[in-house]
């Protein structure tokens, strides 16, 4: 069966110039060939995500076509403005898939808005709900090694989407083949004729006055701090945060600011590792930075070193969420902006020590499976019952959400808060 298909692919005109040297260099090599046909990847809530490369097995534009039909298919069904929004990030190919996705959507009907260059996860959950669309897809691998892509999937409410969904998706991929199947136009054409739309400046603009909105507005102007985007996506959102928050000693880690896909200085791009962190480190100590701040290639994660001493100690994602979550507490009050019925979010895998701040300071807590589309799917019943509003979500992994605006791990806002609570602390001695 797998060398059937193998040797399908291999007969195909394929658009992909990369595809037909790979398949031709494995031709004999069983194991080669059932590794990359034997099973197909598997589309789920989290999307698609695996190695670059030929096969069923693979990430390429026709595993993303085959996917994003089943997508089409699935949004003809939802009623609403008929609109898919797409971002992706620095990874290789991801450009490619996201225009052979939007080539796919404009194909069935379906109007696309997509980012003009990459840009995080945060800005993709924002536009989705921004223009009212019934998906949003990025393309991302996250925070997994060089060789990998991914494609994940986001619902009219900016959240990943749902297992009901996904299930519903992935009948409707089933029914198509990678070639014979498929709805498939011209990018340029499709842009010409207003069926594909860049989303333009204002909404990455509004996006930051969001998270510019949750400042409790303590003075930046003394930090010094060294930035990282791990050649990923954070880059330009990052930047215009801090620049507007007035934070103006900013180091860019020049090795690791512009988008590079085969990450040469980090092999794995994971801010949770202190490899990952290292250059940034090293940076920090030249500079006698405050504060270093790490984004992982689709901004939804963010890693944090401060000084300590003539070094630097790299936090844990549940000590950043504490101190995260009493700052909040803790400047919102001194503000005058504490919603009356405060709650906060963590995961059963995460620390405890975030339900003992918040019996203290007298906030609803409440602790979700694992996985942000959980937490999200609380704060929306917060909002339909009227009965909380939150403060803040997170989980131990580096990931954390705060405000309306994004409904998934946001790095974006989580640097912001961070180099405000530093600045803060700083100021005071601690």
């Amino acid at each position: 069966m797998y060398q059937d298909m193998y040797e399908r692919w291999l007969a195909a005109e394929l658009d992909d110039a990369d595809l037909k040297p790979e398949l031709e260099s494995v031709k004999g090599d069983d194991a080669a060939i059932q590794d990359r046909f034997a099973v197909a990847l598997k589309f789920g809530t989290a999307g698609l995500r695996g190695v670059i490369g030929a096969g069923t097995n693979r990430m390429n534009i026709y595993v993303v076509r085959q996917a994003t039909q089943g997508l089409a298919n699935w949004v003809k069904t939802q009623g609403g403005s008929q609109t898919v929004a797409i971002s992706y990030d620095s990874r290789i190919k991801s450009d490619l898939f996201a225009k052979t996705a939007a080539e796919v959507l404009a194909a069935n009907g379906i109007k696309v808005r997509v980012y003009s260059a990459l840009m995080p996860v945060p800005a993709l959950s924002f536009a989705t709900r921004y223009y009212n669309c019934n998906a949003g897809i990025m393309v991302t691998a996250s925070h997994n090694p060089a060789k990998y892509n991914g494609y994940k999937v986001y619902g009219a409410d900016g959240c990943q989407i749902t297992l009901e969904a996904a299930d519903a998706v992935l009948a409707a991929i089933d029914k198509h083949d990678y070639f014979d199947s498929i709805e498939l136009t011209d990018f340029d054409a499709a842009v010409a004729a207003d069926k594909i739309v860049w989303i333009d400046d204002k909404c990455l603009r509004d996006f930051v006055d969001a998270v510019l909105a949750l400042r409790p507005g303590n003075d930046v102007s003394k930090l010094k701090l060294v930035y990282t985007p791990l050649n990923g996506s954070g880059l330009e959102p990052v930047k215009m945060l801090l620049d507007r928050m007035g934070v103006t000693q900013v180091t860019v880690v020049p090795e690791q600011e512009k988008p590079d896909g085969s990450f040469p200085t980090c092999p794995y791009p994971n801010p949770e590792i202190r490899e990952a962190m290292a250059l940034g480190m090293e940076y920090a100590r030249r500079c006698n930075a405050d504060l270093l701040l790490a984004t992982d290639p689709d901004c939804d994660r963010v890693g944090i070193a401060v000084r300590d001493g003539e070094d630097y100690t790299l936090m844990t994602g549940n000590e950043v969420g504490c101190l995260l979550l009493d700052y909040i507490i803790n400047a919102r009050r001194a503000a005058g902006t504490m919603p009356e019925h405060p709650a906060a979010l963590s995961t059963i895998v995460s620390t405890t020590m975030v339900q003992r701040i918040c019996e203290m300071n007298d906030v609803h807590f409440e602790a979700t499976f694992t996985g942000f589309k959980f937490m999200a799917e609380k704060l929306a019943e917060y909002k339909a019952k009227g009965n909380y509003e939150y403060i803040l979500a997170f989980e131990e992994s580096y990931g954390y959400m705060m405000g309306d605006y994004v409904r998934d791990k946001d790095a974006v806002t989580a640097s912001m808060m961070a180099a405000e609570m530093a600045a803060y602390y700083y100021d005071r001695g601690m």
